[in-house]
């Protein structure tokens, strides 16, 4: 048996009680079995935690790992122009190589964020090569090939026929659903309504139910979306997805800004999953979407980066510092989404969106083990000690802050090293990729 012994350290558990102590967690293979202010155990690796804060890793329930190789190509744009001019023909050049390359440079920074689990959406093809990057990197991912079989502006290189569209997801979700030892698995992901027909919506339904697996997509991002929705299907957006089904607690959906109150109560009453995606939804101007609202109706609300185009990082801390103060000016109340609020977000409520709250989210003895330790020892913290660490996280902590990640008790990283992927060879593929493929889909800016 493998054991792990971090010791002396700030434990935010995150349990029910919402505990935070000074102590030891003790690891053992792929699971917490001890928590404990002291814990005496041979034979074991120790990491020493002095100075630190150890947390749940965070859960991001909204990415897009094929575009990480995209950061900075598309910025200071609406998101229909984002999407027709920049990210759409850039996703359509990709090679089976770029996207895995883009998939790797995306799980490191997210490693190195103290992310520990994703809800990914791919692009329209090679999505095999994005699952073979998170096999070997040890991430844990829900992930699904986009689909893609309608719409206007949509290049050739990413138009699908239905039928293709499905058997493709078909097959991966069979090669790949439960795989690295329950790491990983797949969700169908139609990109949103506006580039899919209805036949490929019923039909995702239906074998997302036969199958038991999510789906994930895109609603209610911006006011541009929601009119060509309501031109194209008679409908709101939200209401069109309840109209074919789709609205459960096997959906997730990312953004959710542009929402009436019947759309609110539909997501609330069904228990559909809202992936909140702050930065990138002030940088493409999408919007501020109505979170304490819905949060007040209990919906069921996450965070997530989105994508490296649109954000540009894939940095759980700025999200959570910006989901709290976005809503504290739009609500001119800086009582309202307090920190503790955010941090649950972060962690619980991405567990319960992957549907796996019984096995993440939380340090709790005979949970899988992800568990970041965070330096707090720093200037830009201090003093630290004497203050509430959960507000230090969300208010003060960086990305860069994280000095190592834990994943199925694995270190992923230690001391700010990667330990399973070279972090210099990656950022010198990255820059050669990302030329070739601006010159093979031709995009200028």
């Amino acid at each position: 048996m493998k054991r792990l012994l971090i010791r002396d350290g700030h434990i935010v558990t995150m349990n029910q009680q919402k505990e935070i102590m000074k102590g030891d967690l003790l690891i053992e293979n792929d699971r917490i079995t001890a928590i404990a202010p002291r814990l005496n155990v041979d034979d074991c690796e120790v990491l020493e935690a002095g100075g630190m804060t150890v947390i749940p890793g965070f859960i991001q329930t909204h990415i897009h790992l094929t575009q990480t190789l995209l950061r900075g190509q598309a910025d200071d744009l609406e998101l229909l122009d984002w999407l027709k001019k920049r990210v759409w023909p850039l996703e359509g050049s990709h090679t089976a190589e770029s996207n895995y390359v883009s998939a790797k440079l995306g799980i490191a920074e997210l490693i190195k964020g103290g992310t520990t689990a994703i809800i990914d959406m791919e692009t329209v093809h090679h999505t095999e090569s994005a699952f073979e990057a998170l096999l070997e990197t040890g991430y844990r991912a829900i992930s699904g090939k986009c689909m893609m079989d309608y719409g206007n502006g949509v290049p050739a290189s990413l138009m699908e026929k239905t039928s293709d569209s499905i058997n493709e997801s078909l097959r991966l979700m069979k090669k790949w659903h439960g795989t690295g030892g329950g790491r990983i698995d797949y969700a169908f992901a139609p990109r949103f309504v506006v580039s899919c027909t209805e036949e490929l919506l019923v039909q995702v339904k239906d074998l997302a139910a036969e199958y038991g697996v999510m789906v994930h997509t895109h609603a209610s991002e911006n006011r541009g979306e929601i009119e060509l929705v309501q031109r194209d299907r008679g409908m709101r957006n939200i209401q069109y997805l309840k109209h074919l089904g789709l609205t459960g607690e096997n959906l997730i959906l990312a953004h959710c800004i542009w929402l009436d109150e019947e759309e609110m109560q539909i997501l609330a009453d069904t228990g559909t999953k809202i992936a909140h995606c702050p930065s990138s939804n002030m940088k493409l101007a999408s919007g501020i979407a109505k979170i304490p609202e819905l949060m007040e109706m209990n919906a069921q609300v996450s965070l997530a980066a989105d994508g490296a185009p649109c954000n540009n990082n894939l940095d759980m801390f700025r999200e959570m510092r910006h989901a709290a103060l976005i809503q504290k000016a739009r609500l001119l109340s800086p009582t309202v989404m307090p920190a503790a609020t955010i941090f649950e977000m972060a962690t619980m409520g991405g567990a319960r969106a992957m549907g796996k709250e019984r096995e993440l989210g939380s340090l709790e003895p005979g949970k899988k083990a992800d568990v970041v330790l965070v330096k707090m020892d720093t200037l830009h913290n201090a003093p630290w000690e004497s203050g509430d660490p959960v507000s230090q996280l969300v208010y003060s902590a960086t990305a860069a802050d994280v000095d190592t990640t834990i994943i199925n008790g694995e270190i992923l990283m230690k001391n700010r090293q990667l330990t399973t992927i070279n972090e210099a060879a990656l950022k010198d593929e990255a820059n050669r990729l990302i030329k070739e493929r601006i010159t093979t889909a031709g995009v200028v800016k």
